[in-house]
């Protein structure tokens, strides 16, 4: 009982984690997606995505070096391609 309650916080954040990324599994990536119109994104990142052209964010989310932060970036990014 002790234990769960000290790690409670750290479990409720991987399940919120794990919610995020089921999330993105299904978001699709555009087939000539411009990675060099997506604002914030480093170079490394770009590239990486450019070499693995990944059908959906999730795919996305699973290659080395693709940080949350550049997700997010993408993320955005296509909500205001779509709006």
């Amino acid at each position: 009982m002790e234990i769960q309650a000290k790690y409670a916080g750290y479990i409720e954040r991987q399940r919120t984690e794990i919610d995020r990324s089921r999330r993105y599994e299904d978001i699709r990536l555009p087939e000539a997606a411009e990675y060099a119109n997506v604002l914030g994104l480093s170079n490394e990142v770009r590239e990486k995505l450019r070499n693995q052209c990944p059908e959906t964010l999730g795919q996305a989310a699973r290659i080395p070096g693709v940080t949350p932060a550049a997700i997010s970036l993408l993320l955005v990014h296509l909500k205001k391609k779509s709006a």
